[in-house]
């Protein structure tokens, strides 16, 4: 094995790969975006569109990157010796994963939180199961919505007074006494029709589940934060605390890089299918599980019809995979090179479409016994994001039969916190080792430093987010960080590979790896690669301008809507990287004198290790043709002709190693 490789650091052994991937793809998104797009746009319609999206998006984009990475065994920066005028792409990656991954640890802290007070309470009774807290108010509710339809009229009458505001009550009951001459005080005596009718949506109270106001008045503490993000409020010591916790476990679990997160993923990528499977089954015991079911599966056929359908699924296959962020380049980089990334990719994609599916029917299940006790419809009871897993999903624990709510409780936010702790470390690896594989003599001597640094700078540009506004923070990085630029920079990857560096190219470096396939294999890859994907990916582009909206939060007064100089934030965040590629295109070009020679690939690009530079990245190509010959050696590796204007062909490389493009 070759010094650099000894450096950098390889898998202990193939499983580890494959569950980090699994890992990587699986992540918070399954537990609650998929299931919400999935009711939003027609229940098990929206499915067809997600399948299609996933064969002619998803897998070819998984499988491009996989074996990009594999291939050269770098980083999502220096793999582009391949083409250094392209080298912006891997600094864009590195920088989306990096802003991700700010956020993304504050949502894996308010899990952490929940964990602590979920353990703290297994022999008592949960937070959020009560409304005598000192964070409560009146508008909590605990009891379910009275189903009027059902009552006499003496107790459909006092529950109608008792479900409005009073003193809208005593102006209209009093417009009423006027014109029916009857006392007030005696509310028996009037009738529960002529009290609705009278009632305006004013007049209705607002009440709010104990979940709820555990979640935005203790846990946020938004009442102390009135003012957006024009005054954030003062640092929760109590989530800054969680927040360095979580930063200092994905320091010691990265410490060591991926011979350490490696083992990590043997529990944290399998332990949330079991707590799927627990949730699965209770849910599936409780009263009302069956309409929560039958929301999720029915199709709506005219759904699909609709261009936003399409758009939704196209969206969450990209995020839900991870393609554009870096981390599978850089959890392939450290494969040995023979693995076989074609059944990787197969495997973690179905995988991960599979789980999203699986998780719907146990997320649903609960969500219909939520709509039974509350007596509201199914698409009342859900929201998206973290309202739908610290909202949503403590009520329907809450719910439960003692003494099983503690215990569930902790089960599912120590699941949540291990989905989040997959994804963090692919993307804080791909940040670490974008910048060590740039500069390796310092970086990677002094990796484990390096790496809190790294760790260290993440908490404490995570701050702002557990201030008693900080929602409002970590919802406008959610909404731009990782948007429109990872669409783009997808699209630049695809443009720079299969156009630039040939994706005949890209074809028979794929098979160095994994052998020889008949030629009928790759006309699915470069069809999508060449001319689907990229359609695909710039249709997301579009249907997600035509269907913009400026960022706003969800809460019990209604949406904040983001002031202008936060809607101006988020676009800086979406144009950054986007600014690293364009700027990495002009210094490159200068560096390599002209854009031509930006565009050739570097004699060093291959193989990493010696003994798998064969056939036109053997040195014994280089010394036949010299540094200006038809190889990669000598930095002309895009299809460049011999003296006479005809494809080089070497002679033992006729089996499927020409330079023709």
């Amino acid at each position: 094995m070759g010094q650099e490789e000894i450096e950098r650091g390889n898998w202990t052994g193939q499983l580890d790969f494959i569950l980090s991937c699994i890992g990587y793809a699986v992540g918070l998104g399954n537990v609650w975006r998929f299931p919400y797009l999935c009711y939003r746009n027609g229940g098990g319609a929206f499915l067809i569109p997600y399948a299609i999206m996933l064969v002619i998006a998803g897998i070819p984009l998984f499988f491009l990157e996989l074996s990009f990475g594999q291939f050269a065994s770098e980083g999502p920066v220096t793999v582009w010796k391949v083409s250094p005028f392209f080298m912006g792409i891997g600094w864009a990656m590195c920088l989306i994963s990096a802003m991700v991954s700010i956020y993304y640890n504050v949502i894996i802290m308010y899990a952490i939180y929940y964990m602590f007070v979920s353990f703290v309470s297994i022999d008592t009774v949960l937070p959020w199961q009560s409304c005598n807290n000192t964070w409560n108010t009146d508008d909590c509710r605990l009891k379910p919505y009275p189903k009027l339809s059902e009552m006499d009229e003496g107790n459909k009458t006092a529950s109608l007074l008792t479900l409005n505001f009073h003193d809208c009550l005593n102006n209209t009951v009093g417009d009423v006494n006027s014109f029916y001459g009857t006392n007030f005080a005696n509310y028996s005596g009037f009738n529960s029709t002529i009290l609705q009718s009278n009632f305006t949506e004013a007049c209705k109270r607002k009440f709010r589940t104990a979940s709820e106001e555990f979640w935005t008045r203790q846990v946020l503490q938004l009442q102390d934060a009135p003012e957006g993000l024009d005054d954030i409020g003062d640092v929760s010591i109590r989530n800054l605390i969680c927040l360095l916790f979580a930063w200092v476990f994905i320091f010691f679990c990265l410490m060591k890089g991926v011979k350490s997160s490696g083992k990590v993923v043997y529990f944290t990528a399998t332990f949330p299918y079991v707590v799927l499977i627990i949730l699965l089954i209770r849910g599936v015991t409780l009263d009302g599980y069956y309409d929560g079911i039958l929301f999720y599966i029915i199709p709506k056929w005219e759904e699909i019809s609709k261009p936003k359908v399409w758009g939704d699924a196209a969206t969450q296959i990209f995020y839900s995979l991870g393609v554009a962020f870096g981390g599978l380049l850089t959890m392939a980089s450290y494969n040995k090179f023979k693995n076989n990334t074609l059944r990787d990719s197969l495997i973690v994609s179905l995988i991960n479409c599979c789980t999203s599916v699986f998780a719907g029917f146990a997320i649903f299940s609960l969500l219909g016994h939520m709509a039974y006790i509350t007596n509201r419809k199914v698409e009342d009871v859900a929201d998206s994001g973290p309202g739908l897993a610290f909202v949503a999903y403590p009520e329907g624990i809450a719910k439960l039969a003692d003494p099983w709510p503690p215990i569930v409780a902790f089960l599912f936010f120590f699941m949540i916190f291990t989905l989040g702790l997959d994804s963090q470390f692919a993307m804080m690896e791909t940040v670490i080792s974008g910048f060590a594989d740039v500069f390796p003599r310092v970086l990677r001597r002094h990796k484990t430093l390096f790496t809190f640094a790294a760790c260290m700078i993440g908490f404490v540009l995570g701050i702002p987010q557990v201030c008693k506004g900080g929602i409002y923070v970590l919802t406008l990085m959610d909404w731009y960080s990782g948007s429109y630029n990872l669409m783009i920079v997808s699209l630049c990857e695809l443009v720079a590979i299969c156009y630039v560096y040939g994706v005949n190219n890209f074809r028979k470096d794929i098979e160095m790896m994994l052998g020889g396939f008949p030629k009928v294999f790759w006309v699915y890859w470069f069809v999508t690669w060449c001319f689907i994907t990229p359609v695909a990916i710039i249709f997301i582009v579009i249907m997600s301008g035509i269907t913009y909206a400026p960022a706003y939060y969800s809460k019990y007064e209604g949406k904040y809507i983001f002031p202008s100089f936060a809607e101006g934030l988020g676009w800086l965040m979406v144009v950054s990287p986007l600014a690293l590629i364009l700027g990495g295109m002009i210094v490159q070009s200068i560096r390599y004198g002209g854009i031509l020679n930006a565009l050739k690939p570097q004699e060093d690009w291959g193989p990493a290790l010696d003994e798998d530079r064969v056939g036109r990245y053997s040195p014994r190509h280089a010394a036949e043709f010299g540094k200006d010959g038809p190889g990669p050696q000598g930095a002309t590796n895009m299809g460049y002709v011999s003296e006479k204007g005809k494809p080089y062909v070497v002679e033992s490389e006729k089996n499927g190693y020409d330079q023709r493009l």
